[in-house]
This record gives structure tokens, sequence and C-alpha cells, in this order.
């Protein structure tokens, strides 16, 4: 092996200096003066403490003894690589003879490192940055003596200091982080603590409502037990009733044959006591006494029989009456039984409805806890009031039926509007290719501060001009040359970033956001330009009507207009246009409306409810429209289509459409130029192909309206 002071086959070492200054770790910037200084501390003190490390007779300029003992030469040959076929011949000549004991170098190393270990004190928190200390010197010892291979030790050495300093700026980024990890389990156990008191509030609440339900339950039993005892009770009435009314029909009985006995007595009596009985003969009386006798035997078999045939009827007055009682009384117990079912129904509907409700908890319960994890606290919107210019009333004006979304929006316009107002300069987007045309500028632009009435107003007269040319140049073109017609090329470009940056921050007007829409490519301008018509050819309609021009129209003329001109459109969508209008179920059809002021605007270009439903009406039937197409063509968003299935598609969900709209439409959804447009059947169109994403975003850019039902049967 090659020995330290070997010069074979290696460049000179560097110096010392350089080593050492490779062993700074990165990042770290110090002084030179200070870095200089440092670097001849530490190499005084390491060449003091290697001079008694080497102090005595040991010198390491002689050959290092091979150690241990078992390790060879050959091995250790074939281990390193050889630098060159004269370094293996002269190595063999270097061989030293082999020695069984530990070199002396070795020893006094490790004796020093045990010294130094002994002397740390490693009860502080740097401990192990100390331990590494002696080491450090160690390998610093060992560098220094290896001439030969100082420059790779030095390197060695530089990148293990380089990685521990990079370790230490990792923990010392990291303590922070933990800090930051505590606070936040705090709070997560805070928020915790807080889900559970409001559980136990929930729980308590249905709880109480259980109970009550259960007493509820319980009074139900109880007047069902109260209407039996009830019914019983009359049962033993009408039992009383007729033995009661049995008993009189007896008496009575009685009563009838002690009257007649007494009649009989009386007659003969009077008979006895008349003047012209004594002068009868008296065999004569005889003979009718014994058959009077004969008589009143017959009488009496008579009564026997009928007593004993007829002993149990009741006589018909009381069985009227009593059949009239059991009548009632019959009625009465089906007037219970019918409100004990219900009353039984009305416990099962309550229980079915205790057992809906605990689901609807455990689902509320549920979206709750999901909703709290996810949304935010819900604003309160009245503290707009005080920064919005105009204070209360103006924000209760911008406010009025707007959801959070679109308070959100007005809110951003209003603070928008006053940074707009407060920028005297806007800085130019360049000449980039992304750039639009009428925005190419580099340098400082003026803000014209113009009010929002008279950018609506500027914006109309575009479109004044826009519709009456023959639209030859882009729109974006046309807009930059409207306004160096009407400012002067001089300050066409400011008016243009003004006007830019107003319909890009007023997303509610309509006028402004329609603009920007097209302005931008997002939606083609025959848009804008159909519905304008769709709504003047409403109002001609109307107004041809009114043969009188007072500007009222009744109910039913209303809504012959509105299908007359929509005859596609579902009959709640009349309904909703018709609501929209004024209409409500307590008028009639013969009450007048004014169609006037359903298409007046305010200052700033805000149509009336009317004409809003309209444009949603249209938003929303397009959709529907392109979703109808969607489902019928079966196919994915990412999946590709041709231009024969397309056509296939529109057919069938629109079988009204004429060819010259049906190829406007295809042109639009593959994007071809008129001339390149294919006709029906030939065999190029199946190499048309777009993906059907693409071609629903063109196609929803485009006014794309329903021609006729989707069979061919009469519209509603």
């Amino acid at each position: 092996t090659c020995t330290p002071h070997s010069r074979l086959c290696h460049p000179p070492p560097p110096s010392p200096s350089l080593c050492r200054a490779q062993l700074r770790p990165l990042g770290v910037s110090i002084d030179d003066s200070l870095i200089t200084e440092t670097k001849n501390t530490q190499k005084r003190k390491l060449s003091q403490k290697r001079k008694t490390l080497l102090s005595g007779s040991f010198s390491i300029g002689g050959h290092l003894s091979p150690w241990p003992r078992y390790i060879s030469d050959q091995t250790i040959l074939h281990n390193r690589k050889p630098c060159s076929d004269d370094y293996r011949k002269r190595a063999g000549s270097l061989q030293q003879p082999l020695g069984t004991t530990k070199p002396r170098y070795l020893e006094q190393l490790e004796n020093y490192l045990r010294k130094e270990l002994l002397l740390l004190d490693l009860s502080t928190d740097s401990a192990q940055e100390l331990k590494l200390q002696p080491y450090r010197e160690i390998f610093e010892f060992f560098i220094e003596d290896f001439k030969t291979y100082k420059p790779l030790l030095s390197s060695i050495k530089n990148a293990y200091e380089v990685m521990l300093a990079h370790q230490r700026e990792k923990i010392r980024a990291l303590e922070p982080l933990k800090a930051k990890l505590v606070t936040v389990n705090e709070d997560c156990n805070e928020r915790i603590l807080a889900m559970r008191a409001e559980e136990r509030d929930e729980v308590s609440m249905l709880k109480k409502e259980k109970m009550n339900l259960l007493k509820l339950i319980d009074k139900k039993n109880e007047e069902k037990i109260s209407l039996q005892t009830e019914v019983t009770k009359l049962r033993k009435n009408l039992a009383e009733e007729y033995l009661h009314y049995l008993s009189e029909r007896d008496a009575r009985k009685i009563l009838i044959a002690d009257l007649n006995e007494l009649r009989y007595q009386r007659e003969d009596m009077s008979l006895a006591q008349s003047p012209g009985v004594w002068g009868e003969d008296p065999v004569k009386l005889t003979v009718a006494l014994k058959m009077a006798r004969q008589d009143l035997t017959r009488t009496q078999m008579e009564l026997n029989t009928m007593k004993a045939n007829f002993g149990d009827v009741v006589p018909r007055r009381d069985f009227e009456m009593q059949e009239k009682t059991l009548k009632e009384l019959q009625e009465q117990l089906e007037s219970l039984r019918d409100d004990y079912e219900e009353v039984r129904k009305e416990h099962e509907m309550l229980l079915q409805l205790h057992m809906s409700t605990l689901k609807e908890r455990d689902q509320f319960y549920s979206e709750l806890q999901e909703i709290q994890r996810t949304s935010t606290p819900r604003p309160d919107w009245s503290k707009c009031e005080d920064v919005v210019a105009g204070g209360r009333d103006r924000w209760h004006m911008l406010a009025e039926g707007k959801n959070s979304d679109q308070l959100v929006d007005v809110l951003l316009e209003e603070i928008g509007e006053g940074l707009l107002r407060e920028k005297d300069f806007f800085t130019g987007l360049g000449y980039g290719e992304s750039i639009p045309p009428f925005l190419r500028f580099d340098g400082m632009v003026e803000n014209k501060k113009p009010t929002k009435k008279e950018v609506v107003k500027l914006l109309k007269n575009a479109w004044k001009e826009r519709i009456t040319e023959e639209q030859k140049e882009k729109f974006p073109d046309f807009f930059f040359s409207f306004l160096e017609r009407h400012f002067g090329p001089g300050d066409a470009m400011a008016w243009a970033y003004t006007i830019f940056e107003y319909i890009k921050l007023f997303h509610t007007n309509e006028v402004m956001s329609q603009f920007y829409a097209v302005l931008m490519g997002k939606r083609k301008e025959s848009v804008y330009i159909k519905q304008m018509e769709t709504i003047a050819q409403l109002l001609k309609e109307m107004t041809n009507i009114d043969s009188q021009n007072e500007g009222l129209l009744t109910v039913e003329q209303l809504s012959t207009v509105l299908r007359s001109a929509f005859p596609f459109k579902k009959d709640e969508r009349i309904q909703e246009l018709m609501e929209t209008a004024g209409w409500h179920p307590s008028i009639s059809n013969a009450d007048l409306l004014d169609y006037r002021m359903l298409f007046m605007e305010d200052e700033e270009g805000q149509s009336v409810p009317f004409v809003q439903k309209l444009w949603e009406q249209y938003t929303v039937e397009k959709d529907e429209y392109l979703n109808e197409l969607k489902q019928e063509l079966g196919l994915e968003l990412k999946e590709e289509v041709t231009l024969p299935k397309v056509r296939e598609a529109l057919m069938n969900i629109d079988p009204s459409l004429d060819k010259q709209t049906l190829n406007h439409y295809l042109r639009q959804a593959f994007q071809l130029p008129m001339t390149e447009m294919p006709e029906e059947g030939e065999e190029r169109e199946e190499g048309i192909v777009t993906q059907l994403q693409t071609a629903l975003e063109q196609l929803q850019m485009n006014d794309i309206r329903r021609m006729g039902p989707r069979e061919q049967e009469p519209a509603s």
C-alpha cells in the first residue's frame, strides 16, 4: 500500500487554508478578516495538540505497520485500484514486515480521543455537538499526517460538515412548526369540546320532545279507556231499562185485569139494584147468568192463551223506542270506533314521524358537522351600510332581492369603483400576442374617470353603430375604431383602458357584462343582437294589439302575445313571464297591465325583471338544448365526435331545423368556414372530427334556439 509520504501518482496536496475553507457550511456569510483569524487560531491549536500527541520517540515519518495482521497485501491491492504499472512494481518494494501489535500512532489517537471525551460535560443540551468536536480533531490530525490523501479526505470532511450545517438549519426551521402544531392541536380540542356541548344540547332537546310524544300517547290511551268504560256503562243502563219496561208491562196487565174485574162487579151491582131487574123472569136471568159465566170462562181462557202466547212480546211503542235508543247507541259506538281507529292511525303516523324525525336528525347532524367543517360563518351584510357610499338607503336599494353571492358581486363592484376613481393612470399591458388589439400599449395611460351612466351610454352607441354597419371587421377592431372616431386617436387608448376596466368590474350590469363577454370572445355578438331583436319584436306585437295606443293590455291579450312570440316555450315558463309582468291569481283576464313598463331601463342600463327573465329563460333553454344534444350523442366530454353524428343528433332532437340553420350550427360547432362546409353525404364528412366538449362550448357561445318541438306534433 502507499505510505502517507508517498507522492506516487498523486497531485501535490492543497494548502491547509484551502482545505479548511472547504469545510465552511453553505449559506453562511462571514467577514474575511474574521475567517482568516479563526482559521489561524484553529490551525495553531491543532498544531499544538498534534505536537503534543506526536511528542516522544514515535514518529510518523517511517512506514506505518499494516494492522491487523490477517489482512494480506493481495487483498489490499485488489481493493485499491493502482495508478499505473510502475506503481504496482514499486508497491511491492515498499512493504514492511507485518507485526502483531497495534500501531503506536493508532493507540495515541485512541488515548487522546478517550481523554477528550472524559473531559466533556455531557449534561448540557449541546452534548452531541461537544462530543463531535474530539472526533473532528482526530480526523484533522489524520488528514494533516496523510499528505497524499489530504485533498480527498478534506473533501469528505467538508461534505459531512456541509450536511451537518444543512440539517441544523432544517431543525431550526422546524422548531416554529412544532409550536404551531401544538397551537392547532389545542384549537382542534376546543372545537371538539364545543361540538360535543352542542350535541348534548340537541340530544337533551330531542329527549324532551320524545317525553312530550310519550305523554301524548298516554293521554290518547286514557281517552280510549274512558270511552270503552262509557260504552260498558251504556250497555248496563240499556239492560236495566229493558228490565224496568218488562216490569211495567206486567204491572199494567195486572192493573187492566183488576180494572175489568171492578167494572164487572159494578155492572153486577147496578143490575141487582135496577128496578127493572126484579120484574124479569128468574129462569131467564139464570140462563143469562149461565151464559155470562160461560162467556167469562171463554174470555178467561182466551186471556190466558193471549198471556201464554204474547207474554214475552213488547208493545210496538216500547219496541220502537228501544229500537231508536239502540240505533243511537250503535251510532255512538260506531263513532267511537271510528275515533279510536283515527287515534290509532295517528299514533302509528306519529311513531313513523318520530322514526323519520330521528333519521332526519341524524342526517342533519351529519350535514351540520360537514357544514361546520367546510363552510364559513354567514356574513353580516348590515355592516356594509357604513362602508358603501350613500349609506343605509343606497345599500338597501342595492341589496334588495339578492342572495349572498350577488351581494358579494355588488360589494366588490362598489369597492372596485372607488379604487378606479382613485387611480389616475393605468399601466400599459405591452404588445404581446395574448394582449387584445385595443389594449396593446406600453407606458402609462390616463384614467378618464367617467360615470357608470356615461359608460353605459357609450356602449349603447357602440352597439347601434355595430348593428347598422356591414360588420366587416372583427369586434375588438371595431371597438377601437369607434373610440378613435368619438375621442380622436390621441385619447382612444386611454378610453379603451378605462372602459375595459369598467366593464370587467361591473358583472351585475347587463349592458357592461354582455359587452365584455362579446369583446373578449366569450360570446358571439349575434347572441346580443338576436336578443335585442326578440325584445323589439315582442314590444311591436304588443303595440299592434293596443289599437288605442294607451300602453295597456288585458291579461288575456298579454298571454296571447307571449304564446304567439314564443310558441315552443313550456306553459310554466309562460306563467313565469306572466307573473313577472304583474299577473297574480287574484286578478281576472279583463284586468289591464301597462306593457310599456315591462321594457323600461334605468339610467345605468339595468332592465326591469321582465326583460331579465327573458334572458334567464333563453340561457336555461339553450343549456337544456345542448344537454339533449349531449345525451343524444351518448359520448363523454373528452371523446371525439364526427360531423355526421352531430348532424343526425341535431335532427333527432329538433326535426324542424331547416338546412341553412343546421349547417350554421355545424359550422359553429366544428369552426369551419362556409367554403369548407361539406354537403350531407360527402365522404370527407367523416374526416371532420372534434372533441365533444369543444363543440358544445362553441355552440354555447353562439345563438342556438329550438326551431320546433322534438316530436312532429303540434306545440302546446
